[in-house]
């Protein structure tokens, strides 16, 4: 590849540098080359190089007003924002219209946390600069600080107006419109923004984005079918564009788009996994399990892709295997309430209770508080003649859960087989009131209970 003059220029002044730091001989640079290199060494992280080259910058060029503004950009990287401000006044009383003064000034108020002071220093900035763009976007980012979402948007859009080609600057406005719940706004925005730029592939991206937010997947296909005309490599829009096919339940072309991402880097087990469901939803069964193997092969840590392989089995009523899998799943996490809540499901359909009951109590003990698992749990702790630990857990549900008739009904029932009358009355007084129709719980889970003239007098009674 060719080398631009100033490239190659740029080059030599390292290489030089680098030479004069082996041999200790001083060697002369102008003010702008040790800008340059100082610079450098600070984008490639190397502090000490750079600290050294200003210091032999300055005393090569001792009034350079751009060296000492590499000097307090230091310094402000170093927080010695006192030793900056000083320095920078010192450079204001020689050069009062030098932008570059106004933006250091305004980043070491920016680090004291006075953005709008930082604010007001960039708009005096903005009256000498030629680059409008560079302090209309630290603008936006010290509006952004302060929450003010709306102005930092405006100040990126202006950005964008003196450079259309500041991705920075696009992805931001593109966070506030979407921050701001301005979606329909925001693609407006682009569409204008692509008539001047139509071969910006991040736009079109964003875009596509957008439009999947709105749940428009048309267009968002659209939108990322652009973007990966623009760039054949631009892997996230494959993968968005892939999610939008689901969407529309065309999983021969999700596929297609997952497949290319795998193509383009490595296979990802979220990519593997959602190829897996497609291939399930086109009735592809062997490859849709192949696919589940390999997303846990892949990440043997993703919960997902164990419960995809489990519930495919289950679906199967093949619990066997789901059990296997489950249990190879519980043997790498064993505190997650997903696996739990499957073990218990998967032993309830084998009738395996007290399995059953061990694994909706592990579910609970490690925060699935979803209250079918309660239920369930309940229901079989009560099958299992366990009265007493029934209602205590309900009573626990009961504070997730306060007024939920299920939860009413099932205390009532309970309460009423261990001949607790007056505890009974008062739930099944609850459950009524929550909702009447739902008493043929009672009919259903308690037929001992439902018997009762007692009971059926107390509904009766309530219904008039």
């Amino acid at each position: 590849m060719q080398l631009s003059n100033e490239e190659e220029d740029y080059n030599l002044s390292l290489k030089k540098f680098e030479s004069m730091l082996k041999t200790n001989k001083v060697l002369f640079f102008d003010s702008e080359e040790f800008e340059e290199i100082i610079l450098h060494y600070l984008d490639m992280g190397k502090a000490a190089l750079a600290k050294k080259a200003l210091k032999l910058a300055l005393d090569q060029h001792p009034k350079s007003t751009g060296l000492k503004l590499v000097q307090v950009e230091m310094l402000v990287f170093d927080d010695k924002l006192d030793i900056a401000e000083k320095l920078l006044n010192e450079l204001y009383a020689i050069e009062p219209t030098n932008e570059e003064i106004f933006i250091q000034k305004a980043n070491i108020y920016s680090k004291r946390d006075q953005h709008e002071k930082a604010v007001e220093l960039l708009n005096t900035a903005l009256e000498y600069t030629d680059d409008y763009a560079d302090v209309y976007n630290l603008i936006g980012m010290e509006y952004l600080f302060m929450d003010n979402l709306e102005m930092a948007k405006q100040s990126f859009i202006k950005c964008l107006e003196e450079d259309l080609d500041d991705q920075s600057a696009l992805y931001n406005v593109v966070y506030c419109f979407e921050f701001l719940d301005q979606n329909l706004e925001a693609i407006a925005y682009l569409n204008k923004y692509i008539d001047k730029n139509p071969y910006s592939e991040i736009a079109w991206h964003q875009m596509g984005r957008l439009y999947y937010g709105v749940k428009d997947y048309e267009n968002a296909i659209r939108a990322f079918d652009y973007a990966t005309l623009i760039d054949d490599e631009f892997l996230g829009a494959f993968m968005e564009r892939a999610k939008a096919f689901e969407r529309l339940n065309k999983y021969e072309e999700a596929i297609e788009s997952y497949s290319r991402t795998i193509e383009l880097d490595d296979a990802t087990s979220y990519a593997l996994l959602r190829i897996g469901k497609c291939h399930e939803k086109l009735g592809n069964k062997v490859l849709a399990l192949k696919f589940y193997n390999e997303t846990v092969h892949e990440d043997p840590l993703l919960d997902k892709g164990w419960i995809a392989i489990t519930d495919f089995y289950v679906r199967q009523k093949n619990y066997q295997k789901a059990l296997f899998y489950v249990n190879k799943a519980l043997a790498i996490d064993n505190q997650n309430r997903l696996y739990w809540k499957r073990y218990a499901t998967i032993n309830k359909h084998m009738n395996l209770f007290e399995e059953a009951e061990f694994g909706f109590r592990k579910a609970v003990e490690f925060g699935d508080h979803e209250l079918d698992t309660w239920l369930f749990w309940v229901d079989i702790l009560q099958f299992l003649g366990e009265f007493e630990s029934a209602i205590q857990t309900l009573l626990q549900a009961s504070e997730y859960y306060p007024e939920e008739n299920e939860v009413e009904y099932r205390l009532a029932g309970l309460y009423f087989m261990i001949q607790d009358n007056t505890k009974a009355k008062f739930h099944l007084s609850n459950g009524l009131r929550l909702n009447f129709d739902n008493y043929i719980i009672l009919e259903d889970m308690f037929p001992v209970v439902w018997t009762k003239k007692m009971v059926q007098n107390y509904i009766a009674k309530h219904k008039k």
